[in-house]
């Protein structure tokens, strides 16, 4: 019986493990909220959503929908384009 709850916490582990290390960014809210001096209470007070919701979107755990980032970036006057990360790979082809 312990071998199997042993397996199950390394399988868990791993997973967790796996999901962090290649856990990819898409928005960059939490830098331009730095930039601005503001803070994710501030942005969830402005788009009346919930702190955790925000925090989410600032750690990339989860992303705003479309029009909630067009939202955001109006708050923030910055172009949305701004909020978003590039990916370099796509840079790079012709």
């Amino acid at each position: 019986m312990f071998f199997f709850s042993s397996f199950r916490l390394i399988l868990s582990l791993a997973g967790k493990t796996s999901n962090f290390l290649f856990m990819r960014k898409y928005n960059r809210i939490k830098a331009v909220l730095a930039d601005k001096g503001k803070t994710a209470k501030w942005l969830a007070k402005e788009v009346g959503r919930d702190r955790s919701t925000v925090s989410r979107w600032c750690t990339n755990d989860m992303q705003p929908p479309v029009e909630v980032l067009f939202q955001v970036a109006e708050l923030l006057a910055v172009d949305v384009c701004d909020l978003l990360v590039r990916d370099q790979r796509n840079d790079a082809t012709p």
